[in-house]
């Protein structure tokens, strides 16, 4: 006897997909690969640069920190002055050498007590007079930037000209930088940038109760075509284009101390006088001496 056919049952399985995951990782990955490829090629432009390529962008990007109140008197910012706990100076050079000051200044000030232990008036403003130099030469230093950066064609220099206010005054660097150069190469004739620089300093200086140094240095091993004119000539011709370029702009004789060629015998990089940033004029202001008290008068 035949058997019954059995039914024949077919199952039919579907197979669902993954979830999807989403495209997260994939932003972050593009992240991370954007910033190595911008670290390498940090890396790669510090290699690239020179010296004088570093010093520059050291000091474009770090500018003087300064704190303004407003405890001024209508000085070279117009009422503000600089307070004492916001002075800071920044690309300060401790092979640069330094006009020494005449005489300590803590025996300068001093003056002789009243029988009550106090001071008379003039024993007061002669205390008080060191402090109120450092805060216009601060102030002096800030309208300097200020009036720079109000200048679009010398935004590009803005690294050749270094601004620092020191214990003694005031140092203003007009510096050769790599591929930029403040005077035509073994002339004394300036680049139009530092014609308008200068210019745009000296009326800041005018306001100045100082006398102004005026100094210009060159870097060691150059080379001259004419043999009675070399690197004192050129130093000094410099210095004294600069004193006339601000004489022009309205600073007066009578703050001009000295205007002097010193050639390469102070360079600014010590340990590299063939450096094309030792090509320099440097102009300093510096503090008026005190009034000597009337019981030292001769």
């Amino acid at each position: 006897m035949a058997k019954p056919k059995s039914p024949i049952i077919i199952k039919k399985v579907k197979k669902a997909a993954h979830a999807h995951h989403g495209g997260a990782w994939k932003i972050a990955y593009a992240d991370f690969v954007t910033a190595m490829m911008a670290f390498f090629l940090l890396m790669w432009l510090i290699s690239m640069t020179t010296p004088e390529q570093k010093v520059g962008l050291a000091e474009y990007f770090a500018p003087e920190a300064v704190s303004l109140t407003t405890s001024g008197a209508g000085g070279v910012l117009n009422g503000n002055a600089i307070a004492q706990s916001g002075n800071q100076s920044s690309g300060s050079r401790p092979d640069m050498v330094r006009r020494d000051p005449a005489a300590p200044r803590d025996a300068a000030n001093g003056t002789a007590g009243r029988e009550d232990g106090g001071q008379d008036s003039a024993g007061d403003s002669q205390v008080n007079r060191p402090a109120a130099d450092k805060q216009a030469y601060h102030s002096a230093a800030v309208s300097i930037r200020q009036a720079l950066q109000a200048m679009p064609e010398v935004t590009p220099y803005l690294s050749n000209l270094m601004i620092e206010a020191t214990d003694e005054g005031l140092d203003i660097l007009i510096v050769d930088q790599h591929g930029r150069r403040m005077f035509a190469e073994g002339s004394k004739v300036p680049m139009d940038p530092t014609r308008v620089m200068v210019a745009a300093i000296a009326p800041i200086l005018q306001k100045l109760n100082a006398q102004v140094t005026i100094s210009g240095h060159t870097a060691a091993g150059g080379r001259y075509a004419d043999r009675g004119y070399g690197p004192w000539e050129l130093s000094a011709d410099r210095a004294n284009v600069v004193r006339a370029l601000l004489n022009e702009s309205g600073l007066s004789n009578d703050h001009i101390d000295s205007v002097v060629g010193l050639a390469s015998t102070e360079p600014y990089f010590i340990n590299d006088p063939y450096m094309s940033s030792n090509e320099r004029v440097r102009v300093s202001v510096v503090f008026p001496p005190p009034p000597l008290p009337t019981e030292w008068t001769p």
